[in-house]
Formats: structure tokens, C-alpha cells, sequence
């Protein structure tokens, strides 16, 4: 399978935490009542999964292979495409904060928590559907064919460094994460 195809599979699965995300900040922002260790494990799934893999692969194989193939790096998808990881990084880190403040009892985070969640939904649903519309068909189109190849295995063995079975840990977090918030959204 190539590379984009995993990597749009994988954007699947960050989705559907994404999702789950939106429903838990909207139900805070609201006044409901929502537990901190949700989003202190979402923050976990998107540390490990979306950025520890996911974004490994892009920053580690892929955006250089374009770049090799002719696109710069300090400008243009590329600069954009990564700067919108550190974006999401950003949010991440702080609705983590948030989040063990609210757990530590400072109920006054809560704020920070719905801001930075909603911020990274919001970033990550407008990024996915950059890359999987635009960035990755053109990566098919500018890498030559010798090198797609090169770039297939380079993120098969990034997959393989990190292990089938802390693959397996972050979907089973991200089902969980999934079915939390919709039962909580059902209920």
C-alpha cells in the first residue's frame, strides 16, 4: 500500500477523535459537566498517535521526499503543512494544562480547555482535507516513481520502529475516546 493511502487511513482514525472532541468541548462549553481525563487522553492519542506516527511520517519521509522532488520547504504547502503541525501541537499542550488543572480543581481552566480543543478541531479538520486533497495527489505527481517506492518503505519502517502493538494501543484509545462521547452525547 503506499504511503498516502496509510497516511489518509490514519487521518481517519485522528477524525473520529476529533469528533469525539468536538462533542466533549461543546458539552464543557455549555455548562455540562465533562471529565478532565477525557481530554488529558485525547491529548495522549494525539502526542502519540497523530503526532508520534501520523506526523512523523509526513515530516520524516514524505515533505522531504517533495522537497527533493522540487517543492520548497520554507514556503508554499510544505511551510504551511508544518507550521499547522506546530499549531496543533500548541493546542494540544495547552488543553492538556488546562485539563489537569480543571482535574487539580481550578474550574476556571475549563475555558482554556473548550478554546484550545475547539482551535485544534477546527485546525485539523481544515489540515486533513488539505493534505488529502491537495498535498498528497501532488506528492503522486512530483515524486518520481524510483522514489515513491523509497517513501512506501521509509514509513513502513516507521511503523515498524514504533511497534504493531503501540499502534494497536492508540485505535483501541481512539474507539474507546469514540464511544465515550457518543454515548455521553446520546445520553
Amino acid at each position: 500500500m503506499k504511503a498516502t493511502d496509510i497516511l489518509m487511513e490514519e487521518h481517519q482514525v485522528i477524525l473520529r477523535v476529533i469528533a469525539a472532541l468536538d462533542i466533549w468541548a461543546n458539552r464543557l462549553n455549555s455548562g455540562e459537566p465533562a471529565q478532565p481525563t477525557y481530554f488529558i487522553e485525547a491529548a495522549e492519542f494525539i502526542k502519540g498517535f497523530a503526532d508520534g506516527c501520523h506526523h512523523r511520517k509526513e515530516e520524516g519521509v514524505l515533505f522531504p521526499a517533495m522537497v527533493t522532488a522540487g517543492l520548497p520547504a520554507d514556503s508554499g504547502p510544505i511551510a504551511v503543512m508544518l507550521a499547522e503541525h506546530e499549531e496543533g501541537r500548541r493546542f494540544t499542550r495547552s488543553m492538556r494544562q488546562a485539563a489537569e488543572k480543571v482535574a487539580n480543581g481550578e474550574i476556571d481552566a475549563s475555558n482554556d480547555i473548550v478554546t484550545n480543543a475547539l482551535g485544534y478541531v477546527k485546525l485539523l479538520r481544515q489540515h486533513i482535507q488539505k493534505e488529502d486533497y491537495i498535498l498528497f495527489p501532488m506528492a503522486g505527481k512530483i515524486i518520481p516513481a524510483e522514489k515513491q517506492a523509497q517513501v512506501n518503505s521509509s514509513s513502513d519502517q516507521i511503523d515498524q520502529e514504533i511497534g504493531e502493538g503501540e499502534h494497536h494501543k492508540y485505535l483501541a484509545l481512539a474507539e474507546r475516546l469514540e464511544l465515550d462521547a457518543r454515548q455521553s452525547y446520546e445520553g
